[in-house]
């Protein structure tokens, strides 16, 4: 099949610039202290994380319980979710899938803590935890060096957990366009965790995994870095809100579209807002002027300029934010230059809970 007999809004992956980008950042990683344990919500695709495993991660990282789940099923063996899951019904549901995996969760509470315990005793299974750390996103994680070690001691006193580690991840800095700003941050928040980890093995605890990173700052990390995972996500697929920090990945994801009405100053074409996400900023379109003013309603999206282009013909957008963008759709069409090569199911649509 070639890529204009697709019918639109199609979802598009370059496999070449794909593959560019997997190398790229396992070259970045080579001989450094760091492993990847790359994001889900990302891709949300199951064969894209099989394929990130086969290629030396150390586990998957997710968002929700049911992304963990898809992951579950598709047979990866280590999965972290990096967040916080508050209800009892959702906990009950971790405890069980923690019997077919090595599942890791992220805890700032107590109370939270002891109902982990309770399911996972009452299951049978062994969930570990990587207390959160705030380092500057104003989100979760406790906020001193004496709160991380106290959770730390209620988590190894309860039946069914473990103590993994840290989560630090510095979101804040992901989109960052001065890249002075990025270095400074990361080094005030390499240190800071440094002397966080010292403090608390200085009490007893080891701290296997310490978790955090992102596509936009995995460059600036020292090779011997206190961070032991890397959980980047959009460096396989970019997008045009990462494209304006010129980090060296390539954009591989893209959203084709058909040109549905023209004028002599505007081409329309049947991709809207409802198939792109632009919670990060507007897309790009391809084959056009640069800057040509745009607008995007529902199910259109409009480009103003002087054109040549003519009924059914097909645009490609860079969406302004590939992860919510993957989200919209069912499917991936994996392309080699006019041609369709493959086609991977998103597997993790929609798996928000």
């Amino acid at each position: 099949m070639k890529i204009n007999d697709l019918e639109t809004p199609a979802l598009i992956l370059d496999r070449k610039a794909f593959e560019a980008n997997l190398d790229k950042m396992d070259a970045l990683l080579k001989n450094t202290s760091m492993k990847l344990r790359p994001h889900y919500k990302s891709n949300k695709c199951s064969e894209i994380a099989k394929m990130q495993i086969t290629r030396g991660a150390s586990g998957i990282t997710c968002a929700k319980l049911g992304e963990a789940e898809d992951l579950a099923k598709a047979g990866i063996k280590n999965i972290l979710i990096a967040n916080q899951v508050v209800q009892l019904s959702k906990i009950k549901k971790i405890a069980e899938l923690a019997k077919s995996c090595y599942l890791i969760v992220c805890v700032d509470k107590t109370e939270n803590i002891v109902e982990l315990s309770l399911a996972a005793t009452e299951a049978g299974s062994q969930i570990h935890c990587l207390v959160e750390y705030e380092v500057g996103m104003k989100r979760c994680g406790v906020d001193t060096y004496e709160e991380f070690l106290e959770l730390a001691k209620i988590i190894d006193k309860c039946d069914g957990l473990v103590f993994e580690g840290i989560q630090a991840y510095a979101g804040h800095m992901a989109h960052e366009h001065s890249k002075e700003v990025r270095i400074a941050e990361t080094i005030r928040i390499e240190n800071e965790i440094t002397g966080l980890k010292k403090y608390v093995e200085e009490n007893g605890f080891k701290v296997k995994e310490v978790g955090g990173g992102s596509t936009g700052t995995v460059e600036q990390k020292p090779k011997e870095s206190v961070y032991t995972d890397i959980q980047a996500g959009s460096y396989i697929f970019m997008d045009n809100a990462y494209r304006q920090l010129n980090l060296g990945f390539k954009n591989a994801l893209f959203v084709l579209t058909t040109v549905i009405s023209t004028k002599k100053d505007r081409v329309v074409t049947d991709t809207g807002v409802k198939s792109l996400g632009m919670d990060q900023g507007n897309p790009i379109f391809l084959g056009v002027p640069e800057d040509s003013p745009i607008s995007m309603s529902e199910e259109h999206g409009a480009v103003y300029c002087e054109h040549n282009f003519n009924l059914n013909d097909k645009l490609l957008y860079i969406p302004g934010h590939c992860c919510t963008t993957v989200n919209i759709f069912d499917e991936i069409y994996v392309v080699d230059g006019d041609d369709v090569i493959d086609c991977w199911k998103v597997t993790g649509r929609g798996k928000a809970q």
